[in-house]
């Protein structure tokens, strides 16, 4: 049966809010497309009349969607070559969804969707729709066929898997820019001082290829590890990203709510380079760099290299090489 016009309208104006729950629920914005595309097929091929709530209807399907998604991922992640991070997203990409809370907020920064990782499929469901959609207990039950018991026992399971100590920054484009600056200052320095100087003494390092660009397949730890590592990624004439062709530039973002190098060729974003800032960690009281995420797998830059190419122009901090 045809869609009428009020019914395609209703759903495009429920695809941001889809969008945005499917990517919290997978970490990946090309699977949460598909999910919301898959439940936008279901939508036209149902007995449309006989749904009383479409907003219900659809977080439904397409929550159920991205549960059996999440079941299969677990399986093929098994097998993923090296580490795994979500896929970045562009501030101001609809699929980061609500930022009114620190709650939501926090749901969708690649620190919280990589612990998600931790979760069953069932908790990580019930946090996302309950943190950061703001959905009563007995309406996630409804959703997930679960009792409203059974909902708050599981979010209150899921909030002790993610619990952490460290609070994250509160971050704008020019406390983002200047993050990026600092952390191009010392990359591009040739020494690891300025390096060792602006990470934790705890600090991570996971980079991401998914066996598409070469990558280191372990993380980094510690300060000054991390701080030579990087220091022969930006050596110039390393070519670390010669795959791409061309001469890649290096720009000052925000992605997934925190600071990002964006290394671009031409319109191309080819690698992110996301920072985890906490702000007084530093020995001289600044921002400090606590975690360092590398995604240049390509598979996962399609839909922020969209964005950035429609947003242009934009002037590089730096030429890398």
């Amino acid at each position: 049966m045809s869609l009428r016009t009020y019914e395609a309208d209703l759903f495009e104006g429920s695809r941001g809010r889809l969008e945005a729950i499917a990517y919290r629920l997978l970490g990946s914005a090309g699977d949460a497309e598909d999910a919301v595309q898959e439940t936008y097929l279901r939508w036209h091929a149902a007995d449309r009349e006989r749904i009383e709530t479409p907003e219900a209807w659809l977080t439904k399907v397409l929550t159920n969607l991205c549960l059996n998604q999440l079941t299969s991922a677990r399986v093929r992640r098994e097998t993923y070559v090296g580490q795994w991070l979500p896929e970045p997203v562009l501030a101001g990409d609809r699929m980061l969804g609500p930022a009114d809370t620190a709650e939501q907020r926090e749901s969708v920064s690649l620190a919280m969707l990589t612990l998600m990782e931790r979760l069953s499929p069932n908790e990580r469901a019930v946090y996302v729709l309950r943190e950061a959609f703001g959905y009563a207990h007995r309406e996630i039950g409804e959703i997930l066929d679960l009792t409203e018991a059974n909902c708050q026992q599981i979010h209150r399971r899921a909030k002790q898997h993610l619990a952490t100590d460290r609070t994250r920054t509160e971050i704008d484009a020019v406390a983002a820019r200047k993050v990026v600056e600092e952390f191009l200052a010392a990359a591009l320095s040739g020494d690891t001082e300025p390096l060792i100087r602006l990470l934790t003494d705890d600090a991570v390092s996971v980079a991401d290829g998914g066996a598409r660009v070469p990558a280191r397949r372990t993380p980094v730890v510690g300060a000054l590890h991390i701080a030579r590592y990087l220091r022969g990624l930006f050596r110039p004439g390393a070519a670390k990203l010669a795959h791409a062709g061309g001469n890649p530039a290096l720009h000052a973002g925000v992605v997934n709510g925190g600071p990002a190098v964006l290394v671009s060729v031409g319109e191309q974003i080819i690698g992110v380079i996301c920072l985890d800032a906490t702000a007084g960690a530093a020995a001289d009281g600044m921002e400090a760099v606590r975690a360092v995420r590398i995604q240049v797998n390509p598979d996962k830059l399609e839909r922020i290299t969209r964005r950035w190419a429609a947003s242009g122009p934009h002037h590089p901090l730096a030429q890398m090489w």
